[in-house]
């Protein structure tokens, strides 16, 4: 199934776990997309000209038609929405309380964890850098994190039993301290592992290795 107008901005090195978890959407409903992207250390997406289109300044950014879209959680639920089951795969549970606690995790993902996003970039997982050990502030968040992966998580290969973008989302905080070697209870490892090798989140990947690699 297919699409017409729809690309995603992102940025140009495949780093942002934000791009991601939109680029994993639009995989999943199996739409044809386009993607457009910038390159954020040289401040592209800054430029007056993308003022109208990227409303936060950010990337991820949808385009659909004349309609543009800012924050990842709000496209993907646009997508979920625009494009709905049972014609085309769900990325959100159908349950309504269980898809507010997805809307929950991807919201504490976001919102929460500022030591560990700032000491753990997704450059460890996509490009294999290594930083310094964690500050007390990142072993704080590392403590809060396994805590609440560890309840969500419980003993399931899904948050929900069935696959969601919640668990994509899930995956990528977990896999900053699972691909930079940092202790991480096994649980929460084989969860993160067992997400990675999703056919969707393998196309982002793969998109992100060859980039670094030319």
């Amino acid at each position: 199934m297919s699409s017409p107008g729809l690309i995603l901005w992102s940025d140009s090195g495949f780093h942002s776990p934000y791009a991601m978890s939109v680029y994993v959407c639009l995989q999943e409903k199996g739409l044809r997309f386009g993607v457009n992207t910038l390159n954020l250390e040289q401040n592209q997406h800054t430029q007056p000209e993308l003022s109208s289109l990227l409303l936060t300044g950010r990337v991820p950014c949808l385009q659909h038609d004349r309609f543009t879209l800012s924050e990842s959680s709000a496209i993907t639920e646009y997508l979920d929405e625009t494009f709905p089951a049972p014609d085309y795969p769900r990325v959100y549970p159908s349950n309504h309380q269980q898809k507010a606690m997805a809307r929950q995790v991807q919201a504490w993902l976001r919102s929460d964890f500022l030591a560990l996003r700032t000491e753990r970039p997704t450059d460890v997982i996509f490009s294999g850098r290594k930083y310094p050990p964690l500050s007390a502030a990142g072993e704080r968040d590392v403590k809060k994190l396994i805590s609440g992966a560890s309840q969500l998580i419980g003993q399931h290969s899904s948050l929900f039993g069935q696959w969601s973008v919640a668990d994509c989302d899930l995956a990528v905080m977990l896999n900053r301290l699972a691909k930079h070697g940092d202790p991480l209870p096994e649980r929460l490892q084989e969860y993160a592992a067992f997400q990675w090798q999703r056919a969707s989140i393998q196309l982002w990947v793969n998109e992100a290795v060859k980039l670094n690699n030319k």
